[in-house]
């Protein structure tokens, strides 16, 4: 049996029936697509989660009152009676953990309103940090400078802004110097940070960043904040830091030996390992919807190679009556088959491809194209193809050379 000549007649088919080639074919492409989709969004944002969203880095850890990632209904009710973690708390980690290098802490409000003149910016994240922080978080400028002991200790009105507010509201000017508002309070612009992009569609430069201090005074200190803590590296040195902070956060809050501790430590790890069991079930969730789709295509090819047995039968009688064997008409069926759903998988990954990169495109959702998916998604349909066929294929090989011959639509 000729294998190029086999899939030559199932180009040739596929070509003479435009329609229902498309409409056959359209289970395996909706299939590979989601699957292609899901993997290339799964991998970039993995990859983004990674570098930009929980990139404390692996000698980084944050004491809070219950966690920033809540997903129990049950953990963010227990959190919500401790106490807030204060100032004091601070202050007494950065005294007395002499394994962290650098201890720093922060408080935010997610929905501040920023004005210059006639041009305002709503829903930005208005941060209070410690001066620590900038070094903690990496945080770089391209103008100007950042908080320092001083405006800490003298509760000023100044801060550091994203690269949003500058070019939104200060476009055209010299936005060191100048004084804008936010949520009603007058302050000086003392630097700007470096764009950072896109975080899953949403900008990450729409904030503004002030002494911790300045505020509290502007949104009252009835707020938890996060306590973050550097250490020399992994390993002994972070576990040391750890358990001298939780020692005297216990201790801070009073917490009753052998009790729970009434407070979170988190480190980058545990982000991580919660975001992977969180994209973890979404990918299964999707690959079973991918699944459905790809054996209802399956069934379709099945039926659509059985028709083809029915219309092709005297073609099958006068090639047995030429000497084909029952195999080479088996592996005829199977290879027609196969490359049906093989080219329907093409079009999938390049359907999926497209979609991902559109959706990159539009709204910034990171992704990443990784070769395995693309070949197990070739692979994978090719075999449906060829499961679904194995049926139609072995009516075709049985069939009687002398009755195939007489036969008529």
């Amino acid at each position: 049996m000729n294998i190029s000549e086999a899939i030559r007649i199932a180009l040739f088919s596929l070509w003479a029936n435009k329609l229902r080639s498309f409409l056959t074919l359209l289970g395996i492409v909706i299939g590979v697509s989601a699957v292609i989709a899901v993997v290339t969004f799964e991998s970039g944002i993995n990859g983004y989660v990674a570098e930009k969203i929980f990139n404390l880095g692996a000698d980084v850890f944050i004491v809070s009152k219950m966690g920033n990632v809540v997903t129990d209904p049950d953990q963010f009710i227990e959190g919500n009676k401790r106490k807030d973690v204060t100032m004091e708390h601070y202050e007494a980690i950065a005294q007395g953990c002499t394994a962290c290098t650098l201890v720093g802490a922060s408080v935010r409000n997610f929905n501040g309103k920023v004005v210059y003149g006639t041009q305002s910016s709503s829903d930005t994240m208005v941060r209070g940090w410690t001066p620590t922080m900038t070094r903690i978080y990496d945080l770089d400028l391209d103008l100007g400078r950042t908080i320092n002991e001083a405006d800490l200790n003298n509760t000023s009105a100044v801060v550091v802004i994203g690269s949003d507010i500058r070019d939104n509201l200060l476009a055209g000017t010299d936005p060191i110097g100048k004084e804008i508002r936010v949520d009603g309070q007058v302050y000086r612009v003392i630097g700007v940070g470096t764009k950072r992009g896109k975080t899953l569609g949403q900008s990450a430069d729409n904030w503004v960043m002030m002494p911790i201090t300045t505020w509290f005074k502007t949104y009252g200190s009835h707020n938890s904040l996060n306590i973050w803590a550097k250490t020399d590296g992994v390993g002994t040195p972070m576990e040391q830091a750890i358990d001298q902070s939780r020692v005297i956060m216990r201790a801070q809050r009073h917490d009753p030996i052998g009790g729970k501790d009434s407070f979170t430590i988190e480190t980058n790890d545990s982000f991580m390992s919660l975001w992977a069991n969180l994209s973890g079930t979404f990918f299964i969730v999707m690959i079973v919807i991918a699944s459905i789709s790809l054996i209802v295509g399956g069934i379709v090819i099945m039926n659509i190679m059985l028709v083809s047995v029915t219309e092709r039968t005297r073609e099958i009688g006068i090639r047995k009556a030429l000497g084909a064997r029952r195999r080479d008409v088996l592996l005829q069926f199977l290879i027609e088959s196969g490359t049906m759903a093989l080219i329907g998988g093409l079009l999938g990954v390049a359907g999926g491809i497209t979609v991902a990169k559109t959706v990159t495109l539009a709204i910034g959702m990171p992704s990443a194209i990784k070769i395995w998916a693309v070949a197990a998604g070739l692979i994978v349909s090719a075999g449906v193809g060829i499961f679904f066929g194995v049926y139609p294929a072995r009516k075709a090989a049985k069939l009687d050379p002398i009755v195939a011959l007489r036969f008529e639509l």
